[in-house]
């Protein structure tokens, strides 16, 4: 079975409250910088984290599971999505939510499996005979219908590719100019054709051409070196959740195994675990000739206690699998009911027998300089500038209720210094805001005072 390239499924990760977090911020030792990288304080967490990703690195950590405990608003998705900018983009990343398993399509297991199936990669290298180069010409040959009537047709397709070293002009199948469109390829771009299947990869625009427009959004690569036909190592990142997708419904291909690109995928349909182990079968037999490397990503499950009774058995199974990604589990409960059960109550809400499997740090709550810092990153990030006094009168604000909701008088803070012509906010703008809008502290104090007024 041959692997063709595969549409990747990756999903964009959900980083927004968290677009300033770029790393760890540990030093060559592994000790915590006070703030660094986007992050502040939690030393003892980010160092574990640290150990946690150099084990991940070395590949010790496979079909392990972690888990960041704590209270709310003190950096549990912070850290883990430091994890993942350590590990880099090839590393796969799959964040999801507890309470998202319960689906009206699909099973609870089959949610968690699929995930399970997105954190982890193969890398597949393969040395191809291709031609590869600069395009400088691009010229359909136009020929009468076969066929008949007034139409033309197109006969073949006559390409020039420009390299470092020389430059070659290629007569291609009319096929092939097809696959041409469809990568939009134009005169300028660097692309590479595969001799034996035809495929065509665009690889981006050539450097020369990086100064045409003063706002771009196109990936700008060097004039490729050598000669125009060459052996080229071709390097493909692809999930296993990626294989079983293109394989669930294969298009064109006899063999139900058959890698097929451009797949789509209207609704969400449940892959059976027949094909699944085909396909493991096929990756164990690449990964035996090595052909493909087989990576473990992470997976990352915020709110774990939402989870019931049944998922955390199926996760058990799914840890000890051969092929397990490493799983980091985030929660803010103590001592709860574990869901699906009436009367066992757990430490997070977790079993006692999957607790003991896990590696547990302890996140704990921000001091008042901390939050200070936070919050200064927070407003350089949004682009807000704030007076001295207004950083420290909101980390007080933080401190007496959550970080979170400090920060989310940020914006409405800024909106009234401009409503007052002010280009600052001031500690004035900041009591304004707390003034309008309730903390979950207060509001709660106002429902107790003003019970008998509400509905039960």
């Amino acid at each position: 079975m041959k692997i063709e390239e595969v549409k990747s499924t990756v999903r964009t990760q959900r980083i927004a409250a968290h677009s300033h977090v770029k790393g760890l911020g540990l030093d060559e030792a592994g000790s915590a910088i006070q703030s660094a990288a986007g992050l502040v304080g939690q030393k003892a967490a980010r160092e574990a984290a640290g150990i946690v990703v150099d084990l991940i690195k070395s590949k010790k950590m496979a079909g392990r599971a972690l888990l960041l405990a704590g209270p709310p608003g003190t950096g549990k998705t912070a850290i883990a999505l430091a994890i993942a900018q350590e590990l880099g983009n090839k590393v796969p990343f799959c964040p999801m939510v507890g309470s998202e398993v319960f689906s009206n399509e699909i099973k609870k297991t089959e949610v968690l499996m699929e995930n399970f199936r997105r954190s982890i990669g193969l890398r597949i290298r393969e040395t191809k005979e291709v031609y590869e180069g600069e395009v400088t010409e691009l010229t359909p040959v136009e020929t009468e219908n076969p066929m008949g009537g007034y139409g033309k047709t197109i006969s073949n397709v006559v390409i020039g590719l420009k390299t470092a070293k020389g430059t070659k002009q290629l007569k291609l199948d009319p096929s092939i100019f097809d696959a041409l469109q469809k990568e939009k390829v134009e005169v300028g771009d660097v692309i590479y054709i595969e001799a034996n299947s035809g495929a065509v990869k665009r690889q981006g625009r050539s450097d020369t051409f990086a100064t045409e427009f003063d706002l771009e959004t196109e990936e700008y690569v060097p004039l490729p070196k050598g000669d125009v036909h060459k052996k080229k190592e071709v390097i493909q990142d692809v999930t296993l959740h990626d294989l079983d997708v293109a394989n669930a419904r294969p298009q064109g291909g006899q063999d139900v195994l058959s890698m097929m690109g451009q797949l789509m995928k209207p609704k969400k349909t449940e892959i059976t675990d027949k094909l699944r182990l085909e396909i493991n079968k096929v990756v164990n037999k690449y990964i035996d000739q090595g052909i493909a490397e087989l990576v473990p990503g992470v997976l990352f499950i915020d709110e774990i206690h939402m989870l019931d009774l049944e998922t955390f058995t199926y996760l058990h199974k799914s840890l000890e699998s051969p092929i397990a990604p490493i799983v980091i589990f985030a929660t803010n409960r103590g001592r709860c009911v574990i869901r699906g059960t009436t009367d066992i109550v757990s430490p997070h809400g977790i079993p006692l027998d999957l607790l003991d499997r896990l590696l547990i740090i302890r996140t704990l709550l921000y001091s008042t300089a901390d939050m200070e810092q936070i919050i200064k990153l927070r407003a350089q990030t949004e682009g807000l500038q704030l007076e001295e006094s207004a950083f420290g009168r909101l980390s007080e604000i933080g401190t007496n209720s959550t970080l979170r909701y400090a920060v989310q008088l940020l914006t409405p803070a800024h909106q009234m210094s401009k409503v007052n012509g002010r280009s600052q906010i001031s500690k004035d703008d900041i009591e304004d805001v707390h003034s309008l809008f309730l903390d979950a502290k207060r509001s709660s104090k106002h429902l107790s005072e003003k019970n008998n007024k509400f509905m039960l």
